[in-house]
């Protein structure tokens, strides 16, 4: 009696465990299988190429899963889309590598670059009539970049530093201006500005329409061209949250990435047609051309470039010290990535 009583016991016990165990196995499913809208921040620049062909393809989104949702939005400066990522408007961004160091530094590491997008790409150009010979003879000159602490800034002040110049705001004689790309064209064309450093198609087109002359080309602006200027980040939050959504997303940022590369003409067309959707502009053929021999697409964040980019920062002011840079990468899931597709990986 006493042994049935227990076995009775025992079955009821057994019973209540798989019960409370199968609900909890539904509420962790419910979890995992829950709709995500995943929103990704981008520039419609051909150093975001990646982001504009997956766009168009829908290769983001059928990577993400149905039920999943990408959520694209635009933006066109570096800052702005940081703001977007610490309020947690955004989780992922196609970004340059200035703001997104600031935005790992002043957020305390809340934000992470996860993978590398473009190299190269940017060109330093001077107006027609204005010709430079030597970098010392920039002192006087009135120079633009797209933004202050901007990938583009910090690298016409390294190129000043490099040369004993200095910009006017420091006791210097060179005047460093902002303005917006679009801007720089109408600027250089009225002859208000000598000098521009940009990212391209920028720098093509102010080639081509304002015929500017060559500065310094995409390979002697820094690092012989291995420097990059754009990256994947993301809020580390929803990394943590939806780990398998940024493998997913990972997984088609280099499969696009080897798409471009392996169809660079069918690529380019794809580019300028979001380009032209985007910015109401198309693209003349050579000088999208001329852009895309300047950039390289890439998985690559280029980490050396980086962290010489942090030390930029510092130096001028955008950062009041130097971060703890330990935690600024995680390439874990891009190195599984590419791993798994036999891809060397990123050390």
């Amino acid at each position: 009696m006493k042994n049935s009583k227990g076995l009775k016991f025992s079955m009821v016990l057994l019973l209540g465990i798989t019960i409370i165990g199968g609900l909890s196995g539904c509420s962790s499913k419910k979890v995992e299988t829950e709709a995500v809208n995943v929103r990704v921040g981008y520039f419609p620049n051909i150093t975001h190429s990646q982001a504009l062909v997956g766009k168009e393809q829908g290769s983001f989104q059928n990577a993400i899963g149905k039920m999943n949702k990408i959520d694209w939005k635009l933006f066109n400066a570096g800052p702005a889309e940081i703001e977007a990522l610490f309020a947690g408007a955004i989780d992922i961004g196609y970004i340059g590598p200035g703001p997104a160091i600031n935005g790992y530094a002043k957020s305390k590491g809340d934000i992470q670059i996860i993978a590398g997008a473009t190299d190269a790409g940017a060109i330093f150009v001077s107006r027609k009539g204005v010709v430079i010979k030597n970098l010392k003879d920039l002192s006087g000159k009135k120079i633009t970049v797209p933004q202050f602490g901007s990938t583009q800034d910090l690298t016409l002040r390294n190129i000043l530093s490099e040369n004993g110049l200095k910009d006017k705001t420091k006791g210097g004689t060179v005047e460093v201006r902002q303005a917006a790309n679009a801007d720089t064209l109408t600027l250089l064309q009225k002859g208000e500005i000598d000098a521009a450093i940009v990212p391209e198609p920028w720098g093509s087109r102010l080639i081509k329409e304002a015929q500017a002359n060559i500065i310094l080309d995409y390979k002697d602006v820094f690092r012989d061209g291995k420097y990059t200027t754009a990256v994947v980040v993301v809020r580390t939050e929803f990394l943590k949250d939806h780990p398998q959504i940024i493998e997913d997303f990972i997984k088609n940022h280099v499969d696009v990435t080897s798409y471009i590369n392996k169809n660079p003409a069918k690529a380019k067309e794809i580019v300028n047609k979001q380009i032209t959707e985007l910015t109401k502009k198309s693209l003349p053929k050579d000088v999208l051309d001329a852009a895309f021999k300047r950039l390289t697409v890439t998985n690559n964040p280029e980490k050396d470039s980086v962290l010489e980019f942090v030390k930029s920062s510092v130096k001028e002011g955008f950062l009041k010290s130097e971060p703890d840079t330990k935690d600024l990468f995680d390439l874990t899931v891009l190195n599984k990535v590419l791993k798994e597709k036999g891809l060397e990986q990123i050390k």
